[in-house]
């Protein structure tokens, strides 16, 4: 139960999605630590298929696909992003109260976060566009580039040789039941 308004609000009432997390590079020596956090996370115990990821030896990558509470994926890469060491992506589906989100994490950038339409879009809100318009008169910087940015360009290019090392990989659907 959450406290919302003085009142309870059960799991359920919350609403449920649906979400992939894909750990595309991980050092092996912090694989279980993955795993007790998205258990902790996901309210049950994940035990993921680890493989060798071949563009950085030493490394393993997983995917694990998940339903749980709206919200899930935020938690997810909250918990993941302090190690500073993997590169991954969760995605959660929208609702129909909530829109999508797509998050990229990488050491050297960060975390990006991006608003996902129905079809699998990104979406940026008309404000995200202004400043992106008036950086680029400010400061002489191409409106591409800055439209670039709002895209996650820089993570899409970081990430892309991590997502085709994992291409035979399967996914496993793992469920939160509420009550």
């Amino acid at each position: 139960m959450t406290e919302r308004h003085g009142t309870s609000v059960p799991a359920s009432a919350r609403g449920m999605t649906r979400g992939v997390v894909f750990v595309h590079s991980c050092p092996k020596a912090i694989t279980s630590h993955v795993e007790w956090a998205l258990s902790d996370i996901v309210d049950f115990r994940v035990t993921l298929d680890w493989s060798a990821q071949s563009v950085e030896p030493g490394s393993v990558r997983a995917e694990l696909s998940w339903t749980a509470p709206v919200g899930t994926a935020a938690r997810i890469v909250s918990a993941l992003h302090s190690w500073g060491r993997l590169r991954l992506e969760v995605t959660e589906e929208g609702t129909l109260a909530t829109e999508g989100e797509r998050f990229s994490v990488t050491p050297s950038l960060g975390i990006y976060r991006a608003v996902i339409g129905i079809h699998g879009d990104i979406q940026i809100p008309e404000e995200r566009l202004r400043g992106a318009i008036a950086r680029a008169a400010l400061t002489g910087n191409l409106l591409e580039d800055e439209i670039s940015v709002l895209l996650g360009a820089a993570w899409d290019a970081e990430l892309e040789p991590f997502r085709f090392a994992g291409d035979a990989n399967s996914v496993r659907w793992l469920h939160q039941v509420v009550s």
